[in-house]
C-alpha cells in the first residue's frame, strides 16, 4: 500500500511539474510572439512606405503609421474593408476586381489607383501585394506596400505631352513639305516635261532639225517627277485623307513591294471608313516603319499586314520572316523607329507590342480603342 501510494504521489508530482513546465513554455512563447509583433510594428512604422496586411478572409488587419498619416483616419476606420472608402469612386470597382482575381489565384500583384489623402486630395498610389503562407503551407493572407506616385505620374505626363507635341510638329512640317513637293516642284517638273516634248518638234526655219537627246531628257524628267511624287506621298498621304485607312495601307504595301521587291500580303477587314485623323495617321506610320525595318534591318523576304476592327477597337499586325532580334536588348537601347512607333500608339491611347527572337522573324501588334457607331467600309 505504501509503495502504491508513493507511485501515485510521484506520478502526480510529475504531472504537476509537466503542467508547470508547459505553462511556463507557453508563457515564454506568448512573450516571444508579442515581442516579435512589437518589433514588426516598430519596423513597419519606421518604413518610408505605407504597409498593410490582410487575412485569408480578405479582411485587412493592419496598417502602419505611414498609411494612417497619409489617410488621416484612425485604424478602426481602415480595418476590414474600411480602407476602400478612400479609393476614388472611378477606380474602386477596377481595384476590387483586380484584387479579387489575384487573391483567388494567390498571386503577387501591382495596381495603380487614386487614394484620398488627409487633406482631401486624391493621389495616385502604387499598391503592391504578396501572398503569405504559414510554416505548414496554408494560405495566411497578404502583406503589401503602397507609395505615392503622383509626382512621377505628372512627370511622365509632361514628358508624354512634349513628345506628342514634337510628333505633331513633325507631322505638320511633313505635310507642308509634302504638299510643296507635290504642288510646286511636282507641277514644275510636269510643265518642264511638256516643254521638252515641244522642243522635240522641228523649229520653223531650222530645216527640220530637232534638239538631239530630247526623248532621253524627257524620260529622266519623268523619273525625277515620280520620285518627287513618291517622297511627297511618304511625307503626306492624300489617300489617308480622302479614301481612308484601309486603302492607304493597301497602297503603302503595294508601293513598298514594288520598290523593295519583297512580297507583302495585305488584309484589311471591317476597317471604319471614318477614323480620327490621329488614329489613322499613327497606324499608317507604324505600318510604314515596320515594313522599312523588316527590309532594312531584318533581311525579310516576305511580310504580312493585317488590319481589322470591332466596334470597340482597331487591331493592326505586321509580321515578317526576317532574322529577328533580341527584344530585351532592344528595350535597353531602342532605336528611333521603335520609339516612334510606341509613342504614336501612346498618343492615341493604343497598345503597342513587339515580339521577336533571333532567327524567328518579328511581329508588331497594335490595338487602338475606337468609339461605337462608326461606319465601316
Amino acid at each position: 500500500m505504501m509503495a502504491g501510494s508513493c507511485t501515485i504521489a510521484a506520478n502526480a508530482a510529475i504531472s504537476v511539474m509537466g503542467s508547470t513546465m508547459n505553462a511556463k513554455r507557453s508563457k515564454q512563447e506568448g512573450q516571444a510572439q508579442r515581442e516579435s509583433e512589437r518589433l514588426f510594428r516598430v519596423m513597419t512604422d519606421a518604413a518610408p512606405v505605407m504597409i498593410w496586411m490582410c487575412g485569408p478572409d480578405r479582411q485587412f488587419t493592419y496598417f502602419n503609421k505611414r498609411w494612417l498619416e497619409f489617410t488621416g483616419r484612425p485604424p478602426a476606420s481602415e480595418l476590414g474593408t474600411g480602407w476602400t472608402d478612400g479609393v476614388h469612386p472611378d477606380d474602386l470597382q477596377r481595384c476590387r476586381d483586380h484584387c479579387a482575381v489575384k487573391f483567388d489565384l494567390r498571386q503577387e500583384f501591382t495596381l495603380e489607383f487614386r487614394l484620398r489623402r488627409h487633406d482631401g486630395e486624391y493621389r495616385w498610389v502604387s499598391h503592391n501585394g504578396v501572398p503569405c503562407f504559414s510554416a505548414g503551407g496554408s494560405f495566411a493572407g497578404y502583406v503589401g506596400s503602397c507609395f505615392d506616385i503622383s509626382e512621377c505620374k505628372r512627370a511622365t505626363a509632361a514628358a508624354a505631352t512634349v513628345s506628342a507635341r514634337l510628333i505633331e510638329a513633325q507631322e505638320r512640317e511633313c505635310t507642308r513639305i509634302g504638299r510643296e513637293l507635290h504642288d510646286d516642284i511636282g507641277a514644275s517638273l510636269a510643265i518642264l516635261g511638256v516643254d521638252l516634248l515641244r522642243a522635240e518638234k522641228p523649229v520653223p526655219g531650222s530645216q527640220g532639225r530637232a534638239h538631239p537627246g530630247i526623248p532621253e531628257l524627257y524620260e529622266k524628267v519623268q523619273e525625277i517627277a515620280k520620285r518627287v511624287s513618291r517622297l511627297s506621298h511618304q511625307l503626306h498621304s492624300p489617300a489617308l485623307e480622302y479614301i481612308g485607312l484601309a486603302k492607304a495601307i493597301q497602297i503603302e504595301c503595294r508601293e513598298f513591294s514594288e520598290r523593295s521587291g519583297i512580297p507583302v500580303a495585305c488584309s484589311c477587314r471591317d476597317v471604319p471608313a471614318k477614323l480620327d485623323q490621329a488614329v489613322g495617321l499613327s497606324c499608317l506610320r507604324v505600318v510604314r516603319e515596320a515594313l522599312h525595318n523588316a527590309a532594312a534591318h531584318g533581311g525579310a523576304t516576305g511580310m504580312e499586314v493585317e488590319v481589322s476592327a470591332t466596334p470597340a477597337q482597331l487591331a493592326l499586325l505586321v509580321r515578317d520572316n526576317g532574322k529577328g532580334f533580341d527584344v530585351e536588348q532592344a528595350r535597353i537601347a531602342p532605336g528611333a523607329g521603335l520609339i516612334s512607333m510606341r509613342e504614336r500608339m501612346r498618343m492615341v491611347h493604343g497598345e503597342f507590342e513587339i515580339r521577336s527572337q533571333p532567327g524567328q522573324g518579328t511581329e508588331v501588334t497594335c490595338r487602338v480603342p475606337l468609339e461605337f457607331g462608326q461606319n465601316n467600309c
